[in-house]
């Protein structure tokens, strides 16, 4: 068949959920094939080790063959071996670098119309 695409190829074997997505990767180096960035339209060859971080984990993979389409997960993990150190396999999905629980964090910005009730009742300001 025809040559195969870096980004082509990290869509089809599903570390990427779009094609944009592993393009995207690529353009901003966060792809190296045997040790050096790449390009999305870089051809990839049996043999060919990739070093991919994405949000969620970082990836060391090798190709053992060639796929061109996208298949289900069962499949696709035919086409390569994944030599991931296990303390990057385990590592944390990715966390908001802040967790908003819907409330307002205490003694930051205006206080809520509760808040100020209780406050007017404490400092006795009582409108009658």
């Amino acid at each position: 068949m025809e040559k195969l695409r870096v980004d082509k190829y990290l869509w089809a074997i599903r570390v990427f959920k779009t094609r944009s997505q592993a393009a995207d990767a690529c353009d901003g180096g966060k792809v190296k094939m045997n040790g050096n960035t790449v390009k999305a339209a870089k051809p990839v060859a049996v043999g060919d080790k990739f070093e991919i971080k994405t949000e969620a984990r970082k990836w060391v993979i090798e190709v053992t063959g060639l796929l061109y389409n996208r298949v289900a997960y069962s499949e696709a993990i035919k086409y390569y071996v994944d030599n991931t150190p296990e303390e990057d396999k385990l590592a944390p999905a990715y966390v908001a670098a802040v967790f908003q629980t819907g409330k307002r964090q205490s003694k930051i910005g205006r206080p809520t119309k509760k808040e100020r009730r209780t406050l007017d009742d404490f400092m006795g300001n009582e409108e009658e």
